[in-house]
């Protein structure tokens, strides 16, 4: 018997605003697969995680989503993230007044229905900083409040650790990272991501895929992908841009570069 699919995504199409920003996006990704999303700015990669995660504002107009094989699409943001889905945000924001360490252990209740222990949460806690090089004070602090480009990114690698999700989708984790930040989030997806993991990366760039070695590259273009591959295909966007493979596929420059994503 063939193994379901982790998450399944079929002829999807998403309008915002009436605006449709999906025309018709299908992939597949099982467990253990990491598979990285690029395209320029305005392809539609943020539409499609956050519709994923049942963001209100994206309206899906067309197709279907499976996750495990239960329809992704009826389930309401709560049961979405209960299931095993993480969203780690392009712009993570603030919590005013809520501490990581009381955000985080909140999370885990409702996650999981039941509090973990004070000293097993403090020891996990403690671990997660660490791999990420943060010091453990950053626990007492409000939830991204003065913190820096990449502090917010870091903890937001730091919460899908402590989560452990079964399906990771990572929006632009690798922007504001110095050199030494990409290494470093990189290295910890590597080691929370496993067997049991699916990852769906997605990317302006191919630096952060020195690291995060994907089985699967997809390239977005105007709310569709165009063409998929292995990690090769990264390298090549990375030496050649985009444009040849605009003019491949038959789509205008000036067509593909007017695309605003909404949201």
């Amino acid at each position: 018997m063939s193994q379901v699919p982790l998450l399944e995504i079929r002829d999807l199409h998403v309008a915002v605003d009436g605006k449709e920003i999906l025309k018709g996006v299908s992939l597949t990704v099982h467990k253990g697969e990491i598979h990285a999303l690029m395209g320029r700015n305005g392809s539609g990669k943020s539409t499609l995680a956050a519709t994923l995660m049942g963001h209100p504002r994206y309206e899906v107009t067309r197709g279907e989503v499976l996750f495990e094989g239960q329809n992704l699409l009826e389930m309401e943001v709560d049961e979405r993230a209960r299931a095993g889905i993480f969203l780690a945000f392009q712009y993570p924001v603030a919590i005013p007044g809520v501490s990581v360490a009381n955000f985080l252990r909140s999370a885990l209740k409702s996650l999981r229905g039941e509090e973990l222990g004070a000293r097993e949460f403090r020891n996990a806690l403690k671990e997660e900083f660490k791999a990420l090089h943060m010091p453990e004070s950053f626990g007492s602090r409000y939830v991204n409040e003065g913190f820096s480009g990449g502090e917010k990114k870091r903890l937001e690698i730091v919460q899908m650790g402590m989560i452990q999700p079964k399906l990771a989708i990572l929006d632009e984790t690798d922007s504001g990272l110095d050199i030494d930040g990409v290494r470093i989030v990189s290295e910890n997806v590597n080691r929370i991501a496993g067997k049991d993991t699916g990852v769906l990366l997605i990317t302006h760039y191919q630096r952060i895929l020195r690291y995060i070695r994907p089985h699967f590259v997809h390239v977005m273009v105007n709310g569709r992908i165009i063409r998929s591959g292995d990690e090769s295909l990264a390298h090549e966007l990375e030496q050649r841009g985009y444009d040849w493979l605009l003019r491949e596929v038959g789509i205008p420059q000036e067509a593909e570069k007017t695309l605003q994503e909404v949201g």
